[in-house]
């Protein structure tokens, strides 16, 4: 099989006659207008919706003449029509899962062919968050020969390590006598580069190979192999393929809880929708990439991809990083939770979607669970066990090496079993009633009133579901699963090792404020294994979910222009705040103190705080025309006491509880300095945070010292002194220009604005924004910034060719 880059030269129009040329992947909501009369509503972001056209040209050699030629789409949102010469030749559902489209029987050979798309994203609301629209994965064509080596044909699993013997199964198209060459598997390093042969080729459908002196995939120590196969008939190669694995094995049990290798392992994990910030749902190479090393770097060791199966890239980049995945299904199953969401189709494409996303995954050692599912309703019935059942059945058939799980939401469940189901017809009447409260306009959201009395209860919702009659409505459905998904449930954790001995659990959605007691409980508990708070990353939609708001109003649901929910620990520019370091300091990662200080800008505001969001303090001390205003600041140490010092002056010695000590004290420009005791009185560690001097410019800070033809390049930009502090509070509107390449995104990460990440304008947040420019083919990028009353800023960056 051969793969070609089919992402280049298409032709985008929408039903207004606009037309211009893109490169894929493309977002197409993130350029349409917002409105507060648009009928996604602050779950989308008030992004307006469309309908669009994609069509290509491409020329088919004469060569692949009996040949299959497929399109393998990564992802289109949404209900996308593929033809080909004007025939239609398949379409799909869901947005999130991958497909493939078989165009060989209309391809005309020596003469232009054209391909078109049509994704329509028109019926609204159909999510519960940013979704985006169009073509916002790449695309590839693959051509095969029609009796090779099947599409997802190879397959490698480690059968043991000590020693180490890979299984490699191999599915062909065609009869007769066939024999199948494992060639020898190969090291591969971050960029899946071979390093020499290290095993013995083996041959036949069904191939066990040993591997001397194996390197083993771990978190810490991300190997990876790669392994081709050829099939060759009548002393002739007719097909190859090949994939990139890593040698590791998994175990699980309520005894000795959840392994890797043999070795427990406790999953530090955050939940992570799939929107790239200020490039929408577009999904670069680079930017999952990106994401994956900073979530990485900010302590994580697990991701829970929420609400749907991830892209390809990213896996590809946490197999390279050494991330756990946790690849989730859906949403909703049949009960709808928007008026138009995937509910509609479930009954009849949820066994393709499921088995696309299982297929895609087998080889991707970061993959070490399948859930079924997030906060559905259905198991509290007889039909939801039984679908529950179908599930498991049909990922254990596909793939019986990794343990299937689901994010169950144990509160709604009992709740529907008592006949209180929260989801009917795409709209809970009750959130409907309190919605109409709030504004006087009917939100068809079914979410809103979990996520309502979530804001109000707060950590209580952790106890919602702790009665022996919920134990007994719920437990039919979870007993269905390897590993429990608990959301919002931290109440039953000790309970349920006692009631029920063989249930290994997760926290599979949790506040951040509650990290500090999660994670004693899973460090005490064998049968608990991790905890996934909500989130890890911000992102677009579900609006102010997060934000801890100075302009008053509802905690949930804000009104237009709000963009962000706000609830992440790292921002949508991938820039952690202080409680991820919170997080660090829990985990048992992070020995210095670290300061965190809540904006002092708005004095004399009441704050308006969310349940999913601990705290909005920043490690900032540098606070431009807030002198003498109150400061709340929270120090973070694993230490017994703290001392916090301002301009030289103690403001006070606090005790440590929870990893927190929290101060107040007033804004002085100057230094801000915590030294951290142990209970005798030894210093353990101590930091220092500085004010800006009054010398501030426009900071640039390219991620990469050069790029590739094509590719993506990320640009930090910070309003700073001449020493490298940023100023928290001199926020302006700053414009980027670009020359020898093309600006995907600008922006910030402010909550609510009404500016546009494709404007090349944005006004800076907390003293920082973000550009992402895709390089020409000449031989440098050159971005530049201007911001009324500072200078101009420019940095040129090299383009070079990537080594072979």
């Amino acid at each position: 099989m051969k793969t070609y880059d089919f992402n280049d030269r298409w032709r985008f129009s929408k039903e207004d006659g606009t037309e211009h040329e893109v490169v894929l992947p493309h977002d197409a909501m993130i350029h349409e207008d917002r409105s507060p009369k648009a009928p996604t509503g602050s779950a989308c972001g008030y992004f307006l919706p469309g309908r669009y056209r994609y069509t290509k040209s491409f020329d088919v050699p004469d060569q692949w003449r009996g040949k299959t030629v497929t399109v393998a789409f990564g992802g289109v949102y949404r209900n996308p029509v593929v033809s080909v010469n004007s025939v239609r030749m398949g379409e799909w559902r869901y947005g999130y899962t991958p497909f493939d489209v078989d165009i060989t029987s209309e391809l005309r050979f020596g003469q232009p062919n054209r391909i078109e798309v049509v994704a329509d994203n028109l019926d609204q609301p159909n999510s519960r968050w940013y979704t985006g629209s169009g073509i916002y994965r790449p695309v590839r064509l693959l051509v095969s020969e029609p009796d090779g080596i099947a599409r997802h044909g190879v397959r490698v699993t480690t059968m043991s390590t000590n020693p180490t013997v890979i299984r490699v199964e191999t599915r062909t198209l065609g009869p007769g006598d066939v024999r199948v060459e494992v060639a020898p598997v190969t090291h591969a390093d971050v960029y899946t580069t071979t390093t020499g042969p290290v095993a013995a080729t083996g041959q036949g459908h069904h191939v066990f190979i040993t591997v001397p002196d194996a390197r083993l995939w771990e978190v810490d120590s991300p190997n990876l192999y790669r392994c081709t196969v050829s099939l060759v008939r009548d002393g002739r190669t007719i097909d190859t393929d090949s994939v990139v694995f890593g040698i590791r094995t998994l175990e699980w049990d309520a005894g000795r809880g959840f392994l890797i290798n043999g070795h427990e392992t406790l999953l530090r994990g955050g939940a992570i929708h799939h929107d790239n910030g200020v490039l929408g749902a577009a999904t670069w190479d680079e930017s999952e990439d990106r994401r994956a090393r900073i979530l990485k770097e900010a302590g994580f060791n697990a991701i829970r991809s929420a609400h749907n199966p991830t892209s390809d890239a990213f896996l590809d980049a946490c197999d390279r990083r050494g991330l756990l995945v946790i690849d989730e299904t859906f949403d909703m199953w049949y009960h709808p939770k928007s008026r138009h969401d995937y509910a509609s189709d479930f009954d009849q494409w949820w066994r393709r979607d499921t088995t696309a996303m299982v297929m895609r995954d087998v080889n991707h050692p970061c993959v070490v669970m399948y859930s079924i599912g997030n906060e559905v309703s259905e198991p509290a019935s007889v039909k939801g066990i039984g679908q529950t059942k179908q599930f498991v059945e049909l990922i254990r058939g596909l793939d019986d090496s990794r343990p299937v799980t689901a994010g169950f939401n144990l509160m709604i469940i009992a709740n529907a079993a008592k006949g209180k189901e929260m989801y009917r017809d795409g709209e809970s009447p009750a959130a409907s009633k309190v919605s109409a409260r709030q504004d006087g306009k009917d939100r068809k959201n079914a979410s809103l009133l979990f996520n309502i009395m979530a804001s109000m209860i707060g950590a209580g919702m952790n106890n919602a579901a702790n009665s022996s009659r919920a134990d007994r409505a719920v437990s039919p459905a979870v007993d269905c699963l390897d590993i429990a998904g608990y959301n919002y449930a931290s109440g039953r954790y000790v309970k349920d090792g006692r009631l029920h001995p063989d249930r290994l659990i997760y926290g599979s959605e949790t506040f951040p404020g509650d990290i500090c007691r999660n994670w004693r409980l899973v460090e005490q508990h064998p049968h608990l294994i991790g905890d996934f708070m909500w989130t890890a990353w911000d992102y677009l939609g579900e609006a102010g979910l997060g934000a801890w708001s100075y302009t008053g109003g509802f905690p949930f649901d804000r009104p237009y222009p709000w963009l962000l929910s706000g609830a992440g620990v790292i921002d949508i520019l991938g820039d952690p705040d202080a409680s991820s370091k919170y997080n660090q300091v829990v985990w048992g990662q992070l020995h210095r103190p670290v300061i965190a200080v809540r904006p002092v800008n708005h004095p004399g505001q009441r704050v308006t705080k969310s349940t999913w969001r601990a705290t909005n303090a920043i490690e900032s001390w540098s606070w431009q025309g807030c002198e003498g205003n109150a400061a709340v600041v929270e120090v973070f140490s694993d230490a017994h006491r703290i001392r916090l010092i301002v301009n030289g002056n103690t403001v006070a010695v606090k005790r440590v509880r929870d990893c927190k000590a929290t101060f107040r004290t007033r804004y002085r420009p100057g230094t801000i300095e915590a030294v951290a005791y142990a209970a005798d009185g030894t210093e353990t560690g101590r930091t220092r945070l500085s004010s800006a001097r009054s010398d501030l410019s426009i900071s640039l800070q390219p991620e990469s010292d050069a790029v590739i033809p094509g590719r993506i390049l990320y640009v930090p930009v910070r309003i700073a002194d001449s020493l490298g502090v940023t100023e928290s509070n001199a926020d302006r509107q700053l414009k980027v220009s670009v020359e020898g390449g093309e600006m995907l995104g600008f922006g910030s990460a402010t909550p609510c604005t009404e500016e546009r990440y494709d404007s090349g304008s944005f006004t800076t947040y907390q003293g920082r924004a973000l550009a992402v420019v895709r390089a020409g083919h000449g031989d440098r990028v050159s971005i530049s910034v201007h911001g009324e009353g500072l200078p101009d800023t420019l940095v040129e960056v090299p383009i070079i060719m990537p080594v072979e």
